[in-house]
């Protein structure tokens, strides 16, 4: 009989496969090679986190996943194996088998033993890598912190949705899908061994077979009722079928959480019903249970809902909708931090009266004229020097004290371009251009007279008003993928420091030797055989430029280097340097996001963030409705330092994952007051906010209802019209009425959202966030003005600009020559009762060394608009000859003063009588010889810098 005789079911004459000796050498040094590069990898990754100081990070995570992932595998395969074992260890010695059974068996045994326990090991893997992916949600349940508030349906405190009930359905999940894969083979394992007969129409069970099957049936189905249990908890934080777009509404409440409590009950009556058919062997029970539960799910789940739904909810929503939109309104504003927002009602006049802006002299004194997105160009060919610098497209704004005075400014950093060697070679790649150097710094409200940026910190070596600081940036946004340095040559130091002024010659350039800690060291040959193997470079391993005081410098990004250290975090797309205690640092800033927050709306954050400054999102992001600006993280230029310091103490997702990494962490106490003063309100969030209010100004439940009066942010109005982008939120320093004091600010403006053919490019609010760290830090002001408000919004500012006669003129003679008129950045201002719009002008001529020139500065007030050289000009023309602002002095004569040859004197003297003729027709009204005498002021001008240059 085939139960007593097993080892006849194998074949000892099967011939033997014989292997080349030379396949199985080759088959195993390519599992060496490919072990090597895999623990290269993890080699790498551990001997970064060291150098870094955050090996508790990596530790706890690969600690964390591969305890959890333990737990999975053992959580599967063990019962997935038992189920095997049980049903092949109880089966029938004496069964006849049918024709079907028959043939899996035979087709099975063979590889019984191996299947038994191949196969749970196999899905135990899988179960493994799934639990193990889920570490940020079990980490976060352990260590989970007290929100104090509570949900307004069911009175739990909002971690239950944020932190357990995410856990608890993982949880529910993973048991579930270890009871079904338990049942399956368990029932095929005793189909295929003779538990399950068919003799006609008759299905005959073994009692253990039914018993093994009806207790884990059991088992699943009271898995499935916590589920359901769970499902109504869910409904908080999903999407229903009311109005709402996140949160229960009157059907959720009324139908779809009763369905669910119900529902659950009947699966627990149900694997009651299973556990009698273990003991009793009748099946009717179970099988009238299951079909109870399949018609309750389409009746009570489905169609009770949807009843309720379109005969109930949808003739009165309005009416039955109101306390859950207004739970959607408050938990909305909570969890983006916009429920302190004070609202000011703004009657803007539109009257550009002599001395309006008398009032505002501290906001008129700091209007930013520099475009950070124009004069990037500006930067390169006054400051770059090498073709291997180079600056970033779009600029950076910051404040400075300057003379004592704070002072905004446009600042990047010379940063090491690679794209830009000419003598590109591994070894100067990696070795000798390691670096960049230096930070070139813009008054923000000032220009040359020939329309350059006006310089605060420039040149090589650095000179100017930021003090005294360590130059060179090792980390920064453009480095090289890895540099290596720190090693000195018989020569003397390998890196290229800076430039010689005065000649191309390498030899005569300043050479450099890394003194810092900023990365791993290469210190022996199998350290750099695992790095040769990791950037696929031999040249690491073999290069006489490396030595043991070598470092390998890479992840040298600020965002990354971040992002590596603190996992938890969504970072902001715009991190930025700064000039703090004697270093050049990166400042980055993080927030702790949730999308569990209940009854709070879904904003995709990665949509929220794009405008004409950010068209895409660099740090990947989804739909979040909870975001704190928990943290400010700081990135050290030169040595690549990291560190967080905790922004936000009072927000309990940071307090959790400060317990999970309880070293990482910083106080906000520990942060420098000259680290304080260059902190500043983040982008990102505050265009997430702007998103938010745009809709959630309102707080009477029928008007947000009806979307009557919905906001959002206006278009660009410099932006490609065929596919144009959102307006940035811009940087500056001003006075909000109603404040005390001026203060950095982040502002951005909102337009009535257009309702089919009805648009209107109009203002309807004006956003503020204090930018400064302080007692006002954040602190959100919001200037609503009229709904029959005529003030125009940016768009119709810019169509204005565009079409007024004396404006065109005027443009279409400076485009003539092959030059270009580029429109700068159009800035809005609260002054003077009403809303400033300030746009500067440039102007480009053709060519590959040429850049914008700041030439013009169009300004806006009411109706009223002027248009002239100079800030302070068009202020005054504007408001009637006198508008009482203070504009600062621009620098007279531009260049070195003390290298004035002959010819550049003469090109001066051009340009003099150029801007004498340009002077004496503005004052005869003739626009047509002012843009003759601007295109020979230009002309001269650019002669003129080539010269100095």
């Amino acid at each position: 009989m085939e139960s007593t005789k097993e080892s006849v079911l194998s074949n000892p004459t099967a011939p033997t496969i014989r292997r080349s000796p030379l396949i199985v050498t080759v088959a195993v040094l390519a599992v060496i090679i490919a072990a090597f590069f895999g623990f290269a990898s993890i080699y790498v990754d551990v001997l970064w986190y060291q150098q870094t100081g955050f090996d508790e990070v990596l530790f706890t995570q690969w600690g964390s996943m591969l305890a959890i992932g333990a737990l999975g595998f053992v959580g599967m395969a063990v019962p997935v194996w038992f189920s095997m074992w049980i049903a092949f260890r109880m089966r029938p010695l004496t069964a006849r088998l049918s024709e079907g059974a028959e043939r899996y068996r035979q087709a099975v045994e063979p590889m019984r033993r191996l299947i038994m326990y191949a196969g749970p090991a196999a899905v135990g893997l899988l179960a493994a890598m799934g639990a193990a992916s889920n570490w940020p949600t079990i980490l976060q349940w352990m260590h989970r912190t007290p929100f104090g508030t509570t949900d307004p349906q069911f009175g739990f405190d909002i971690s239950f949705f944020i932190y357990e009930l995410p856990f608890l359905q993982s949880v529910v999940a993973f048991v579930s899908a270890v009871l079904l894969f338990s049942l399956v083979v368990g029932a095929a394992t005793g189909f295929i061994y003779g538990g399950v007969r068919i003799t006609g129409r008759e299905i005959i069970v073994s009692r253990a077979l039914r018993i093994q099957v009806a207790v884990t049936a059991s088992l699943y189905v009271l898995a499935q009722g916590a589920s359901l249990w769970l499902d109504q908890y869910s409904t908080l934080v999903t999407q229903g079928q009311g109005f709402l777009t996140t949160g229960a509404g009157f059907t959720e409440v009324n139908a779809v959480i009763p369905g669910h409590q119900i529902l659950a009950g009947i699966a627990a009556v149900v694997a009651v019903f299973l556990l009698f058919t273990a003991v009793t062997g009748k099946w009717r029970l179970p099988v009238i249970g299951v079909s109870m539960l399949l018609i309750a799910t389409l009746v009570i789940g489905a169609g009770y809902p949807w009843m309720i739904q379109r005969f109930q909810v949808d003739p009165s929503a309005r009416t039955l909708e109101a306390e859950y939109i207004t739970r959607n309104i408050e938990a909305t504003r909570t969890a983006f931090g916009v429920d302190d927002v004070e609202t000011i009602p703004y009657n803007a006049s539109t009257d550009a009266t002599a001395g309006a802006l008398r009032e505002d002299v501290d906001t008129t004194a700091n209007i930013r004229i520099i475009d950070p997105a124009l004069v990037g160009d500006a930067f390169a060919q006054l400051e770059q020097f090498r073709q291997y610098y180079g600056f970033a497209d779009h600029l950076d704004v910051d404040r400075y004290m300057i003379d004592g005075e704070p002072q905004d400014t446009v600042l990047a950093v010379r940063e090491l371009d690679p794209a830009g060697q000419s003598s590109s070679s591994w070894y100067n790649d990696t070795i000798v251009y390691t670096h960049g150097y230096g930070i070139v710094a813009a008054y923000g409200n000032k220009r040359t007279v020939d329309g350059q940026p006006s310089f605060l910190e420039s040149g090589i070596p650095v000179s100017g008003n930021l003090g005294e600081y360590e130059p060179r940036i090792y980390f920064g946004e453009k480095s090289p993928e890895y540099s290596i340095v720190g090693a000195v040559g018989d020569e003397g130091p390998l890196e290229l420091d800076y430039p010689s002024a005065n000649s191309e010659n390498d030899d005569a350039n300043a050479k450099y030797t890394f003194e810092g800690n900023g990365g791993p060291k290469l210190d022996n040959v199998f350290t750099r055989l695992v790095y040769a193997m990791h950037f696929q470079s031999e040249q690491i391993l073999l290069s006489d430029g490396i030595t043991e005081d070598s470092q390998i410098l890479y992840d040298r990004q600020p965002l990354v280097r971040v992002n590596k250290v603190a996992p938890y975090l969504t970072l902001d797309n715009d991190p930025y340097p700064a000039v703090v205690d004697g270093r050049i640092v990166w400042i980055v800033d993080g927030y702790t996001t949730s999308d569990h927050y209940p009854y709070s709306s879904l904003v995709n954050m990665g949509d929220a963030v794009l405008d004409t400054y950010t068209q895409s999102s660099i740090m990947p992001v989804g739909d979040v409705n909870y975001v704190r600006n928990s943290v400010k993280a700081t990135v050290d230029a030169y040595d690549g330092t990291v560190t967080l310091y905790a922004w936000d103490e009072t927000d309990p997702l940071l307090n959790t994952w400060s317990h999970i990494f309880p070293t990482t962490l910083k106080s906000m106490a520990d942060m420098s007051p000259e680290l304080l003063a260059h902190v500043r309100y983040p982008s990102d969030l505050f265009k997430v906010q702007r998103e938010v209010l745009g809709e959630y100004h309102v707080s009477d439940p029928g008007t947000f209802y009806s979307a009557e009066d919905t906001w959002v942010t206006p278009n660009d109005p410099i932006s490609d019209p065929a596919s144009p982008t959102l307006q940035p939120a811009y940087y500056l320093t001003m006075q909000m009425p109603g404040a005390e004091s001026p203060s950095f600010s982040l502002y951005s403006t909102f337009i009535p959202k257009s309702t089919g053919t009805n648009s209107r490019n109009v203002l309807y609010g004006y956003l503020s966030a204090n930018a400064d760290a302080g007692p006002n830090y954040g602190k959100l002001t919001l200037l609503a003005l009229p709904k029959q408000t005529t003030i125009p919004g940016p768009g119709q500012v810019q169509a204005q600009f565009d079409s007024d006669p004396e404006v065109s003129k005027v443009l279409n003679l400076l485009r003539q020559g092959q030059t270009e008129v580029i429109s700068g950045n159009l800035l809005t201002l609260p002054v003077g009762g009403g809303l400033l719009y300030v746009q500067p002008v440039y102007v480009k001529s053709t060519g590959e060394t040429s850049y914008p020139l700041l030439r013009k500065i169009l300004v806006s007030f009411g109706d009223a608009i002027a248009f002239e050289d100079t800030l302070e000009a068009a202020l005054d023309k504007l408001f009637q000859g006198d508008s009482g602002a203070e504009t600062p002095e621009e620098p007279a004569v531009p260049g070195d003063p003390t290298t004035v040859t002959p010819e550049l004197q003469a090109v001066l003297e051009d340009a003099r009588q150029a801007m004498i003729d340009r002077e004496a027709a503005y004052a005869a009204n003739d626009l047509v010889a002012a843009a003759e005498a601007d295109l020979r002021l230009q002309a001269a001008l650019e002669k003129a810098i080539a010269l100095s240059n």
